[in-house]
C-alpha cells in the first residue's frame, strides 16, 4: 500500500516539476522582482492607472508562483511522511491517502493553466445569454443557463455582476449579461460560447409534449485598461430608462438604467443592476469597450474563432451541447463527445468535465 502511494507521489512530483517549466515559474519570479522595484518607486504613483495595472500584474504573478511552490512543498512533506510510515498504522495511512488524493486534484487543476495560452485568458469574462427558437420555453431555458453559470462562477470563486437582464413576458428571460471576475475567468468560461439545446417535457404545454429549446451564449474578455480602445464621446448616444423586473418590489421607480449606443457601429451595451445611474453608466461603458474591441478584432480577421466563434442561427443543427431531460437524462458536448448522465449536477454548475475536455482538445 505504502509503496504504491510512494510511486504515485513520485509521479506527481515529476508533474509538478514539469508544471514549473511549462508555467515559466523562474521567469515569473524575475518579473516579480522587477515589478516590486517599480512598485516601490514614488514616481509610479503619480500615474494611478499604470500603478493599478502594475499592482494587478504583481498580485497575479505572486498568486501563481505561491500556488506552485505550495504544491511542491506539500509533495515534499508528504514524501517524508510516507517514507517514515508503517503498514500497520492504518489510521495514518488513511490520512495520507486523503492528502495524496487532494494533492493529485490540485496538480490536475494547475495543469489546466498550461492550456491557457491566449493573452486574454487571464482576463475577466463578459458572458451574454440570449433566448432563441422555442418561445416561452426558450426564455425559461435561458434563465436556467443563467442560474447554471452563476453557480459555476460561485464554485470557481469568481465574483459576479449582472448589469443587464431582460425578462420574458410569461417566464424566464430574453437576455442577460454577466461579468465574471477572477483569475483566468475568460480562460475557463470561453469554452461555453455557442448554442445550447434543451430537450424536456414542456411545463408550458397543456399536452405535456416533449419540447426542444435553444439559447446562445457569447463570451468575450473584459479588456479593462489592458488594451486601449479609443471612443469618441460624440459617437455615443446615451439613453436612460427604468430598469425592468419580474414585478412587485423589484420594479424600479427611477430612470437609473443606462443604454449606450456607439452610433458608427450600432454596438449597444446597457446596465440596470445598480440604483445609481452613474454606476450603471460605468458598467455599460465597460461592456461597450469590450464589445468594440471584439468588433475591431473581427474586422481585422484576427482570432475570430478564439474570441467569438462563427455566428450561427440559434436553432437546430448549430448546438455545441445538448441537455436532455426526457426520455432519458444526459448532457452531451458535441465538440468533444463528453457525456454526463447527471443532468442536475451540470445544471448546478458542474461544468469542469466539459471545460477540461474542450481546453485539452484545443
Amino acid at each position: 500500500m505504502i509503496s504504491e502511494m510512494i510511486t504515485k507521489l513520485n509521479g506527481l512530483k515529476g508533474e509538478i516539476s514539469d508544471l514549473g517549466r511549462l508555467l515559466t515559474i523562474e521567469e515569473k519570479r524575475k518579473r516579480i522582482s522587477v515589478l516590486e522595484e517599480e512598485a516601490g518607486s514614488v514616481a509610479l504613483w503619480e500615474d494611478p492607472g499604470r500603478a493599478q495595472r502594475i499592482m494587478k500584474e504583481l498580485k497575479g504573478l505572486e498568486q501563481e508562483v505561491n500556488l506552485w511552490e505550495g504544491l511542491r512543498g506539500e509533495a515534499e512533506d508528504l514524501s517524508i511522511l510516507l517514507e517514515s510510515a508503517k503498514e500497520e498504522d492504518i489510521k495514518l495511512i488513511k490520512e495520507l491517502e486523503i492528502e495524496l488524493k487532494t494533492l493529485e486534484t490540485a496538480v490536475k487543476e494547475m495543469s489546466l493553466k498550461t492550456l491557457f495560452t491566449s493573452p486574454y485568458d487571464k482576463m475577466n469574462a463578459i458572458l451574454s445569454i440570449n433566448a432563441g427558437a422555442g418561445g416561452t420555453d426558450a426564455q425559461d431555458w435561458a434563465s436556467l443557463l443563467l442560474r447554471m453559470y452563476t453557480r459555476f462562477c460561485e464554485k470557481r470563486g469568481f465574483s459576479l455582476e449582472i448589469p443587464e437582464i431582460s425578462y420574458g413576458e410569461e417566464a424566464g428571460i430574453k437576455s442577460a449579461t454577466i461579468i465574471a471576475s477572477g483569475p483566468y475567468a475568460y480562460g475557463y468560461i470561453k469554452a461555453e460560447k455557442g448554442i445550447h439545446r434543451l430537450v424536456r417535457i414542456s411545463p408550458y404545454s397543456a399536452e405535456r409534449k416533449r419540447h426542444t429549446s435553444f439559447a446562445s451564449v457569447e463570451i468575450i474578455p473584459e479588456i479593462g485598461d489592458m488594451i486601449e480602445v479609443t471612443i469618441n464621446l460624440k459617437d455615443l448616444r446615451i439613453d436612460t430608462f427604468r430598469a425592468s423586473g419580474p414585478g412587485g418590489q423589484h420594479v424600479n421607480k427611477t430612470d437609473s438604467a443606462v443604454r449606450i449606443t456607439h452610433i458608427p457601429t450600432g454596438t449597444v451595451a446597457q446596465s440596470q443592476s445598480d440604483r445609481s445611474q452613474h454606476a450603471n453608466r460605468e458598467a455599460a461603458m465597460k461592456i461597450l469597450r469590450a464589445r468594440l474591441h471584439e468588433r475591431l478584432l473581427l474586422e481585422r480577421k484576427e482570432k475570430i474563432e478564439e474570441l467569438r466563434g462563427v455566428h450561427k442561427e440559434i436553432a437546430w443543427g448549430n448546438q455545441i451541447r445538448s441537455y436532455v431531460f426526457h426520455p432519458y437524462t444526459m448532457v452531451k458536448d458535441h465538440r468533444t463527445g463528453v457525456e454526463v448522465g447527471d443532468v442536475n449536477s451540470v445544471m448546478d454548475g458542474d461544468l469542469d468535465p466539459f471545460i477540461e475536455a474542450y481546453l485539452r482538445r484545443k
